[in-house]
């Protein structure tokens, strides 16, 4: 299996893990794949007490072979999820950082 088609499959997995976590109130998780494009997404959908939920949880890209980190709302993090599956490091963009702060991250940089 070459590299894209492990990172395709790993980032469904992922996804599709963290969708069957719980949470608070009466949410929904909604998972939006874009394979085609290299796009991965959890949502967060409905109510907890009275305060509207409607928010992105986890957007995952594929860029250039690397894994784009967009946006993460997990704790402690998904790139910890990555390196544990084995995904290197210099595989991983953590694209919500600025680009000037990228360096020190640990993470590579994206450009």
């Amino acid at each position: 299996m070459d590299t894209l088609t492990h990172y395709r499959q790993l980032l469904h997995n992922l996804i599709h893990e963290y969708a069957h976590k719980p949470s608070n109130g009466d949410i929904t998780p909604e998972i939006i794949i874009d394979a085609a494009q290299n796009h991965y997404e959890l949502m967060h959908v409905g109510w907890d007490d009275q305060r509207r939920v409607h928010g992105c949880v986890l957007h995952l890209d594929l860029i250039d072979g690397r894994i784009w980190i967009q946006h993460d709302g997990t704790s402690p993090g998904v790139a910890l999820d990555l390196v544990e599956a084995g995904v290197p490091r210099e595989d991983i963009v953590l694209a919500f950082r600025p680009i000037e702060v990228r360096p020190y991250t640990g993470y590579a940089t994206g450009a």
